[in-house]
């Protein structure tokens, strides 16, 4: 969007007159670099940031939620008043260093390699980055990508993220904010970027409270929470939900021949494998031990028997602990069960897909077992 900027341009006013209003510049106005807008506007600039009021407004706007991407998107809805680049992004990492974008603006696909790599750079040490054009830079190298100028985003001594701004467009020359503006700008992130970590963490948190410790799957906790509100739901919409009971057979001689370390980088390889099989909308956890589960949410029992068969097809397939040099098989025993046809609530449907699951154990392993309607019984 436009921005205007407040500042006499052009010839110089004479003494005693009244200030005039600077017209609107667009961000993309032609003979305007991004480093020449911050050097002409920079005094109309630097008031925004250094307003008595604009660390308060901001840090009352980060702290009213505790979504990241909503925390993510007022800093960059802030920094664009402070910086007229057309294209923002903020930048954040997850424990293990993954980076992911949590609000952009003006961005378009060919533009992510060159903003992980600005954010990496950013993050790894502490520092702005500024670059008049990325594709003759030396430290990152991207064609898609002219002038840049980001910010670190640091809370508590840890660098959690990164605010970018970025010009399609070169630059004469490299865009420089002065020191005062610079410092201004350091201030205002400081609070924001704590308030960014504190709502991660938070989400963090959450997650690991549902996650199952080995396998990265959802636990059964979770389960039992979905599985109580896709129930309700699929009672007031009339819609089917379906559930998948999946066993491991021969598990257990896994852990008896070769211990149970590798026994659990097998769960791990099942788990890998069960969830790739499944679709987007279902939800994957372990029940517990070598026992899965997929709740299928708008699913009836044909569409479930054939996620189910696609699962014990590639688990058939799969080479377990081939990395450890092993070559091991293994199968699985699934029981489908389908609301309303078999059952009318979530302990009925969990019961049911259980008991089906135990008839393919019972008839030889390596199969899928449909659910008996009680009628059917």
């Amino acid at each position: 969007m436009p921005v205007a900027l407040y500042q006499a341009v052009g010839p110089a006013r004479k003494s005693g007159s009244k200030p005039r209003r600077a017209s609107a510049v667009s961000l993309t106005t032609p003979g305007l670099d991004l480093s020449t807008r911050l050097r002409v506007f920079q005094r109309a600039l630097r008031s925004r940031v250094e307003r008595r009021d604009a660390l308060v407004e901001l840090g009352r706007a980060v702290n009213a939620t505790l979504e990241p991407p909503k925390i993510a998107e007022v800093i960059l809805e802030c920094a664009a008043t402070w910086v007229p680049a057309p294209c923002w992004a903020v930048v954040s990492a997850d424990p293990s260093g993954q980076l992911s974008v949590l609000a952009d603006r003006g961005l378009i696909p060919e533009m992510g390699s060159a903003v992980y790599a600005i954010a990496t750079w950013v993050m790894n040490r502490g520092q702005e980055f500024a670059a008049a054009d990325l594709k003759r830079d030396t430290r990152v190298t991207d064609a898609s990508v002219g002038t840049v100028l980001a910010f670190p985003l640091s809370s508590r001594g840890r660098r959690i993220g990164a605010l970018i701004a970025l010009d399609p467009l070169p630059s004469t020359r490299e865009p420089r904010l002065a020191a005062g503006m610079l410092r201004a700008v350091r201030i205002l992130l400081e609070p924001a970027a704590v308030a960014l970590d504190n709502a991660l963490l938070l989400k963090r948190a959450e997650a690991l409270s549902v996650t199952d410790d080995l396998t990265r799957l959802y636990n059964s906790r979770y389960l039992n929470q979905v599985m109580r509100r896709e129930t309700k739901r699929a009672s007031r919409s009339g819609r089917p939900l379906s559930l998948l009971f999946i066993d491991l057979d021969g598990f257990k001689a896994v852990n008896d021949t070769h211990g149970h370390l590798f026994g659990s980088r097998a769960l791990v390889e099942a788990a890998a494998v069960i969830r790739q099989s499944a679709r987007e909308t279902d939800v994957v956890s372990r029940f517990g031990g070598d026992e899965f589960a997929l709740v299928l949410p708008d699913t009836g029992g044909e569409g479930a028997y054939a996620v189910g068969e696609r699962i014990r097809e590639r688990i058939a397939a799969h080479r377990f602990l081939v990395g450890d040099g092993l070559d091991i098989h293994l199968t699985v025993s699934i029981g489908v069960a389908t609301l309303p046809d078999v059952a009318a609530s979530a302990q009925e449907l969990v019961q049911a897909a259980d008991k089906a699951m135990y008839m393919v154990k019972d008839s030889g392993k390596n199969g899928i077992q449909a659910a008996i309607a009680p009628a059917d019984n």
